[in-house]
């Protein structure tokens, strides 16, 4: 007998042993179901062997499907998922299953037909019995909500004993399937036909002659709704016509395609510049099996075409490739460069799509019918046959970081993994590389390739000057405004030349909190540790963790006064003021309030490359990577907002998003200009970033790495214990403190705890959150052979501490 390692849904790192029964045939990376304890639940083929691991195993249930979801690549990437970021191996290998996959076995009772045992029951039983017989069957979980799931529980075990209920399995119905559509088409002569519309016309059936006669003029099969809309007729038409056995019906599996909205015309390549050409040789001529590229280029310098070469070279290889971007804000402008450039060959993977577009993108792209995979970071686990190549732009991108649920993986690493299993080179490409990325290149790691120079309409062009002002001295001069005196003349001229202009704010909102000047009352959400935002557009308070939300009160609701002080400012507030200094300008916003409806992203961004607007106020989803070429102004209304938050990545996370900001002006005929706002002249990084100054950046902030034991000369792993009750969460936290301290009392390894201590958000819907943070050369070592209890979050190499 064989044997399968079987990934089941659990915490489990490992893989369970069962007996594979001799009538089914089992891959590595199918899907099968198996028992697990008193359930048949879901669980992907990892291994098979001769001999099993255990003494006792139970027998594979059954194939959920005849053929393996995954490769043997996908199903080895899945492994060290699992083992690097200490997760599930089900939950690592979940990443890649098709969407919409998963699915339960759901429990239903019918009569059993036998009624010996009717006078031993209840009313209450009688009743249940009766409601079954009049729905034919029911299942186990509509029968819980009716009764509740204990009862029903109860009620039906007796029924079940007694011989008079049979109870039984069947898979819930498939979340999405193909869409299949009906097509009608024409299988009588052409001679037949017109006599049967001449037949038609004497007997006044001028519809159907006219539907006839509409379809004989077409040349291929059309969609019946298309035939409806065309002709202006009924169903009712097409079945009357359909009696003469003048047509067929057939279904035809379509693909819902998610990027039928976009209007795209194919474009030849461009001319390389000389210092794109110096930089396209040298991958081109260094590519090979897992060969990592960083291509360091200042905003605006090309690197976009370095990709689109890379990607036609690996195609005329016969290999394919993935992009990932990191934001879908960036999708509409990424799928128009690369889609003009492989028409009919770009696959989009996000979860914007719906379900369904999901779903057919998946399976396109595994049939090997697309050349392309672009998409945030689950694109990543696209199935994409024959990959060859693997970029990553704006490669220093935190969201390319997992954080909400496990895995916690970061995409670029995954990356890294998956090039060195499938054999595919890797472009990192950033005008702000990732401090570990660029230290890695300067070790010789990856290979660095640098383009130092912008390329605009006007050729070779100049980064924006970049203006800072001290916040601090405008105050003295009395300028109580939001925008300084420079940014505000800066403004009108643009305006006055027609130009357009970027203002960055990465906050939300209208004002950050509302405070009572007589009290000093806080308005704060009752589940999170946070205060509230106030949102002028839907005059609300709003949690910006949980959502929760109440209407603006009028009164303190502490002393009841109604004198109420708005502090802080978010992008609703800048528009506000925006309109206020400026009447005549089309204003957008862009931010997660106004970009929740689908292709709002798309909206945005066509109306104001289109110049429909003159001013553009976001958040970060600004600074990614747009190219806006009438913009010739940014300005940066707070540059300190992020910079003195608790996390060593801050001075890092500051001159990245006002360096990316600044590239977004300039990018056209004119010169840019850019203002930065601040109270914080002095920091490093805002005088880094107002030179555009990466390497000077990097050289002190590697410094101070180094000097505290930060990463890239350490790792970290964060966990985080969440409790509705304070001091049980710091009980626990203490527990598991103590439990390492001792570990590394006995072992002297090499790493060393921070905490515990309460995490930055010390409360998030109605949990305390206590955090410990393991730092060393190898801190997973500190968790081998220690148990968490349900509560814990394990995050490795977390991107942020707060």
């Amino acid at each position: 007998m064989k044997y399968a390692d079987v990934a089941v849904k659990c915490p489990s790192y490992s893989p369970f042993c069962y007996a594979i029964p001799p009538h089914l045939n089992v891959h590595i990376g199918q899907a099968v179901w198996v028992p697990f304890g008193s359930r048949i639940v879901q669980g992907i083929v990892v291994q098979l062997g001769e001999i099993p691991s255990v003494n006792v195993v139970k027998e594979i249930d059954d194939v959920v499907t005849g053929y393996p979801l995954l490769s043997p690549t996908q199903v080895e990437l899945a492994q060290w998922i699992s083992r690097q970021y200490l997760s599930s191996l089900f939950d690592a290998m979940a990443l890649m299953l098709p969407p919409g996959f998963e699915r339960k076995l759901a429990t239903y009772l019918r009569l059993s037909g036998d009624q010996s045992g009717l006078s031993l029951l209840t009313p209450e039983q009688g009743e249940v019995l009766h409601f079954i017989e009049e729905r034919g069957r029911v299942s186990l979980k509509e029968l819980g909500k009716k009764l509740g799931v204990g009862k029903a529980g109860r009620i039906t075990d007796k029924l079940v004993n007694l011989g008079l209920v049979v109870r039984f399995s069947e898979l819930e119905k498939a979340r999405v399937e193909p869409k299949v559509i009906p097509y009608i088409k024409l299988v009588a002569s052409k001679d037949d036909i017109a006599g049967e519309i001449a037949r038609l016309k004497t007997t006044r059936a001028y519809k159907r002659a006219a539907l006839l006669q509409f379809l004989a003029e077409e040349s291929k099969p059309l969609p019946i709704s298309e035939v409806r809309k065309r002709v202006n007729c009924s169903l009712k038409t097409i079945r009357a016509l359909g009696s003469g056995h003048l047509f067929s019906i057939e279904l035809v599996t379509v693909r819902r395609d998610p990027l039928a909205h976009f209007d795209i015309k194919p474009m030849p390549p461009v001319s390389l510049t000389s210092s794109q050409q110096v930089a396209w040789s040298r991958i081109e001529h260094n590519r090979g099996k897992s060969t990592v590229f960083l291509l360091f280029g200042v905003t605006g310098s090309g690197k976009t075409e370095i990709y689109l070469r890379a990607l036609a070279k690996t195609i005329a290889e016969g290999k394919r490739g993935i992009c990932l971007i990191p934001e879908i804000a960036l999708t509409a402008q990424t799928v128009e460069r690369f889609a003009s450039r492989f028409p009919g060959r770009v696959a989009v993977l996000h979860s914007a799509l719906s379900l369904g577009e999901q779903f057919d993108e998946w399976w396109w792209t595994r049939r090997g019918e697309c050349d392309v995979v672009i998409g945030p970071r689950s694109a990543l686990f696209a199935p994409q046959p024959d990959l060859g190549l693997i970029i990553i732009d704006e490669e220093h991108e935190w969201t390319y970081k997992q954080e909400d649920k496990s895995p916690r993986y970061h995409a670029r690493d995954v990356a890294l993994k998956l090039a060195e299993l499938s054999g595919a080179s890797v472009i990192l490409g950033s005008a702000t590389p990732d401090v570990d990325s660029f230290h890695k290149a300067r070790l010789g790691e990856y290979q660095l390739v640098e383009l130092k120079e912008r390329i605009t309409s006007r050729g070779y062009s100049p980064l924006p000057e970049v203006s800072i002002v001290d916040l601090r001295e405008e105050l003295k001069a009395g300028n109580t405004s939001m925008f300084s005196r420079r940014l505000l003349s800066a403004m009108k001229e643009a305006l006055i030349q027609k130009e357009q202009i970027i203002l960055f704010l990465n906050r939300r909102g209208t004002a950050t909190f509302i405070q009572c000047r007589r009290c000093g009352f806080v308005f704060r959400c009752p589940r999170c540790s946070i205060a509230l935002t106030y949102h002028s557009v839907e005059k609300k308070l709003v949690c910006h963790r949980c959502h929760y939300a109440l209407l603006l009160p009028v009164n303190c609701p502490n002393c009841l006064s109604s004198r109420l002080r708005f502090l802080g400012i978010g992008t609703q507030r800048v528009e506000d003021e925006v309109k206020r200094f400026f009447p005549q300008a089309a204003v957008l916003r862009w931010d997660r309030d106004v970009t929740r409806r689908r292709y709002a992203h798309e909206e945005l961004l066509s109306t104001f490359r289109d110049r429909k607007a003159d001013i553009l106020i976001g958040t970060q989803m600004i600074a990614k990577g747009l190219d806006l070429p009438w913009v010739t102004l940014a300005g940066i209304i707070n540059a300190d907002t992020g910079l003195n938050f608790p996390d060593f990545r801050a001075g890092e996370r500051t001159f990245q998003l006002l360096c990316q900001v600044a590239g977004r002006a300039g990018r056209g005929v004119k010169v840019g200009k850019v203002v930065i706002q601040t109270y914080s002249p002095e920091n490093y990084a805002v005088q880094a970033a107002a030179k555009h100054d990466y390497v000077s950046f990097y050289d002190q902030e590697i410094n101070y790495r180094q000097q505290y034991s930060y990463p890239p000369f350490s790792r970290f792993i964060r966990l985080v214990y969440t409790h509705t009750n304070d001091k049980l969460c710091q009980k626990e936290a203490e527990k598991v403190s103590s439990l390492l301290l001792e570990k590394k009392r006995e072992e002297m390894p090499d790493w060393n705890l921070i905490g515990p201590i309460p995490a930055f958000a010390s409360r998030v819907r109605g949990r305390y959150r206590w955090q410990i943070i393991i730092r060393g050369s190898n801190p997973a070592q500190a968790l081998s052979d220690i148990t968490l209890p349900q509560g814990w979050t394990v995050d490795v190499d977390p991107v942020g501490m707060v």
